[in-house]
């Protein structure tokens, strides 16, 4: 399901042009940790030399299993954890630098906005739907109520909602999936630049994860917006995220375009991620087994070198020393290759294009049909041109 715009409405806001090529959120080694240092006690690494931009219209996804650190990084980005090293700009504005009145400042602007997981815990239960979509520009105090109101009725419009159906509602009274549409509603209020959204569809049906996907497809066109979506499901960013991260305790170790990240991974911990996806069909798929070291074999010392050499078949001497992210090339591979399967994924040339029903293409993914690296494809492993050739 496509939702229409709303007729007679402009969307987009008004800004002056910018340089499409400029990143909109630029992230530059950063870290977090966590823990108090004290009494000899270490704080624990979440996030170590971290790398990521997102440009305006563009959809960036970040995947990683439970506990590789997305959320943490997302946080960071808007200022919920204050990084330890690193840099988070905005517009080129250094973010982390900011006074406590500097922060406030920003944060009231509405420039950035941060959509929770789980919208029944982040929506007051006491408030109406049109209060909870409105608290954001009551923050900024730019408006009268009745104004306030009005625009939370049109930002429910934008996703799809009838305000004079749920409008003086309150959450618990309406699905799962308008609570999501809620909160969408709620980040777009303020006519933000950069959304930052966890986990939109995680708790959703098949048809609600079609529409909310489809919608933040639809308004990064409309609104010019940055997003970053964070999900472990790789079904839900193919048809929608313009490029993948891929994270693994606290580094990237892999990023490009999303066809390229998940038809022809080129790090073992991405390959494993998209073998372990549930599929159809199983011709030419690697399997999680083929990835996996075998039983038996001498465990890597902890905190040494690389990773996700514990967890990989493919370590060696040289995984000894932490491997740096650089531009990946073709793996070399004997014999004719398969031709990928087409992902329908978007791409730069279909930004204009209108938004169609998100389709989950990630099932059934050939992997074993490596394409040449292309322009922004970067890997951190030290076997990422040959891996495959040492596949059983």
């Amino acid at each position: 399901m496509t939702v229409a715009p709303v007729a007679g409405v402009d969307r987009r806001p008004e800004r002056a042009a910018a340089d499409p090529a400029a990143a909109l959120l630029e992230i530059g080694g950063l870290g977090v940790s966590y823990g108090r240092g004290r009494l000899g006690r270490s704080r624990s690494a979440v996030l170590d030399g971290v790398d990521l931009s997102v440009r305006s219209g563009e959809i960036v996804g970040l995947i990683g299993e439970t506990g590789s650190g997305k959320t943490t990084l997302a946080r960071a980005a808007v200022g919920l954890v204050r990084p330890d090293t690193g840099t988070v700009r905005f517009e080129g504005r250094d973010l982390v630098g900011l006074g406590r009145r500097e922060r406030a400042a920003f944060r009231r602007s509405g420039q950035v906005q941060y959509m929770f997981q789980d919208p029944l815990r982040s929506q007051d239960p006491d408030l109406t739907v049109r209060q909870i979509v409105a608290e954001p520009l009551a923050a900024t105090g730019a408006y009268d109520r009745r104004e306030r109101a009005a625009r939370a009725d049109e930002a429910l419009s934008l996703v799809g909602l009838d305000p004079a159906a749920v409008a003086t509602r309150t959450p618990g009274l309406i699905s799962g999936g308008q609570r999501q549409r809620v909160s969408l509603a709620r980040a777009v209020v303020t006519r933000p630049r950069l959304l930052l959204s966890d986990e939109p569809v995680s708790a959703l049906d098949a048809s609600n994860r079609n529409l909310v996907l489809g919608l933040l497809d639809r308004l990064r066109q409309e609104l010019d917006l940055g997003v970053l979506v964070i999900s472990h499901d790789l079904s839900s960013l193919a048809g929608i995220a313009d490029r993948v991260a891929v994270l693994y305790r606290g580094h990237i170790v892999e990023e490009g375009p999303t066809r390229e990240v998940l038809e022809s991974p080129r790090h073992p911990y991405t390959a494993l991620l998209t073998a372990s996806a549930p599929s159809v069909r199983r011709e030419h798929r690697l399997l999680p087994a083929q990835l996996r070291p075998p039983e038996g074999g001498a465990p890597w010392p902890a905190g040494e070198g690389c990773v996700f050499a514990r967890r990989c078949r493919f370590a060696d001497g040289n995984c000894r020393t932490q491997p740096v992210r650089r531009a990946a090339r073709g793996p070399s591979t004997s014999g004719d290759a398969e031709p990928a399967q087409d992902l329908g994924v978007h791409d730069e040339r279909s930004r204009s294009e209108p938004a169609a029903e998100v389709p989950q293409s990630a099932n059934g993914l050939d992997l074993e049909s490596p394409s040449p690296g292309g322009a922004g494809h970067t890997v951190a492993c030290h076997h990422a041109d040959d891996w495959r050739t040492r596949l059983d």
